[in-house]
């Protein structure tokens, strides 16, 4: 059964061709990759075309217990009977919706076996337990996402996997853009957001500290939406900011001291 969704569109800053990328995989039922460090609007991306087509859109926070199962579905009980229950990939491939599954990289192996049907001209979709076969209607998308930059020896997406998808590199975006997204999403004036992305770059470019990733666009919506509400950029920035980037004393105190020199 397709349904077709018009929620409002979540407000999304294009900063190349990514959004007529995705609606030229979507119009052709090819699954498409995200590749970029955590909170650089990946997750909002998809949001934001979900949005645009109208599509219903399913999405999956992958973590290292997550399985197939959890993604096709399962027989629970209920009311004294036992029933099938859809995962979110089922009633994605049913509806003719969008799954999206977020940090593609944590989950399972046998999750990807799963997928590998999908993502080729088969298009299709076995549930083993109920005997099922499904195949995705044109409708149907298969979005993933993860960060390049955690990638290591033990979870690492391999290449029998990526090659199955189009992909698109995100990255922070530049100054300019940074400044109006950060002040749609907060409500904060552009002047006063400007600092706070000033501030991000320098914090990005840091070498030599504890630090396993630069402040998010993420992060910087947060401060400024707490000094949107009145709060002092001392404390918004330590909450937003300098307590979430790290939990050693003197890296903390070293971002300190660069938002004093930014800051005044």
């Amino acid at each position: 059964m397709n349904m077709t969704f018009k929620p409002s569109l979540p407000f999304y800053q294009q900063t190349g061709r990514e959004c007529e990328l995705f609606e030229m995989a979507h119009e052709n039922g090819l699954p498409l990759l995200l590749k970029g460090p955590t909170g650089c609007g990946k997750t909002r991306f998809v949001e934001h075309m979900a949005a645009r087509l109208g599509k219903q859109l399913h999405t999956v926070a992958c973590h290292d217990d997550l399985s197939a199962s959890d993604l096709i579905g399962r027989y629970l009980l209920k009311g004294g009977e036992t029933v099938w229950v859809d995962g979110p990939l089922t009633r994605a491939v049913r509806e003719g919706g969008i799954c999206y599954l977020d940090e593609v990289v944590e989950a399972r192996k046998d999750v990807t076996v799963v997928l590998h049907p999908l993502t080729d001209t088969r298009r299709t979709l076995m549930i083993d337990r109920t005997g099922e076969e499904l195949v995705a209607p044109s409708g149907f998308m298969l979005v993933a996402s993860y960060n390049p930059g955690y990638q290591n020896v033990l979870k690492r997406l391999k290449p029998s996997t990526r090659q199955r998808f189009l992909s698109i590199s995100f990255d922070f975006p530049v100054s300019e853009i940074e400044i109006a997204v950060v002040a749609s999403e907060s409500r904060l004036e552009p002047g006063r957001v400007a600092p706070l992305v000033r501030l991000a770059g320098h914090i990005r470019k840091l070498s030599g500290m504890d630090l396993e990733e630069g402040v998010s666009t993420r992060l910087l919506i947060y401060a400024a939406t707490l000094m949107a509400g009145g709060m002092s950029v001392e404390q918004a920035l330590e909450a937003a900011v300098i307590e979430p980037l790290s939990d050693e004393p003197d890296v903390q105190q070293a971002l300190r001291d660069l938002v004093a020199t930014i800051y005044g």
